[in-house]
């Protein structure tokens, strides 16, 4: 019988990797979505560094600082009573410094009440990645594409494709597992190589364009209900059309004023 999650931790999640049971995880930048997404049953919130893009407009998840993804991670918070709430470090807090690295973390969890962060990158990073889980915050990895490097990649493609790149993506994965992350997302990589990473590993994966046989999906709350139109990777499936039914809402809001149909009667006192 499936278990029932009054609230999600980090615990919770591997109980449901360990019975078989699919993790779902998605983005929320601001408190209304969160709530809305919480009541929702999702088991994540992943307060991610895409808010770079789409709250901000920016061309890449680079500009976010510290200060704005407290703010995002602030105003998730206060509206989540049952998802585990993810923050994204963002770009330059933890890559080269692990005691930065440490007093970013902190900050998020303090200032924020959030309950784990996310960090891009492998061995690479390793100091930061330990010298937060040593300080008792749990930490998500994230492997495959990691978009803070896109100007390394040079291309938003698919990663791991060849086999030297596959096999570092998976000894990569058995490392963040064995110095503590307690789950990793992959991002947009073969299906064959998710699959077998989530075999042999034994925390949570979660895939986002990374086929269905790991252990979670996480997606864009944006792109999901389809406020985004320009973006339209394979992996994505919308599950709504929000961008033209609020262009149609509006623009019939904005029409009813010019005729002089809003407000009637009885929407005045």
């Amino acid at each position: 019988m499936k278990k029932v999650y009054k609230r999600i931790t980090v615990k919770s999640l591997q109980e449901m990797k360990d019975s078989g049971d699919k993790i779902s995880m998605l983005t929320s930048y601001d408190y209304t979505t969160a709530g809305i997404v919480d009541k929702s049953g999702i088991d994540v919130i992943l307060v991610g560094d895409s808010a770079s893009n789409i709250m901000a407009g920016h061309e890449t998840t680079l500009p976010i600082t510290l200060d704005q993804m407290i703010y995002h991670a602030s105003s998730v918070i206060r509206a989540v009573k049952r998802a585990l709430v993810v923050v994204d470090l963002p770009f330059g807090t933890y890559q080269s410094d692990s005691q930065a690295a440490l007093e970013s973390a902190i900050r998020i969890m303090k200032e924020s009440g959030s309950h784990a962060v996310k960090l891009e990158g492998g061995k690479q990073i390793k100091d930061s990645i330990k010298r937060i889980i040593n300080a008792g915050i749990p930490v998500m990895g994230h492997l495959g594409l990691t978009p803070q490097s896109i100007y390394k990649f040079g291309t938003y493609t698919v990663r791991a494709k060849e086999e030297e790149e596959a096999n570092q993506l998976l000894t990569d994965a058995k490392y963040l597992e064995k110095i503590g992350c307690f789950a990793i997302v992959l991002e947009k990589v073969p299906s064959s190589l998710a699959e077998k990473v989530a075999k042999e590993i034994n925390i949570p994966i979660i895939g986002i364009g990374a086929g269905n046989k790991v252990d979670g999906q996480v997606l864009v709350l944006h792109d999901l209900i389809g406020m985004t139109k320009e973006f339209n990777p394979r992996f994505l499936r919308r599950y709504m059309n929000l961008h033209d039914d609020m262009v149609d809402a509006i623009s019939n809001f904005s029409k009813d004023i010019k005729k002089g149909s809003f407000p009637n009667k009885n929407e005045q006192y």
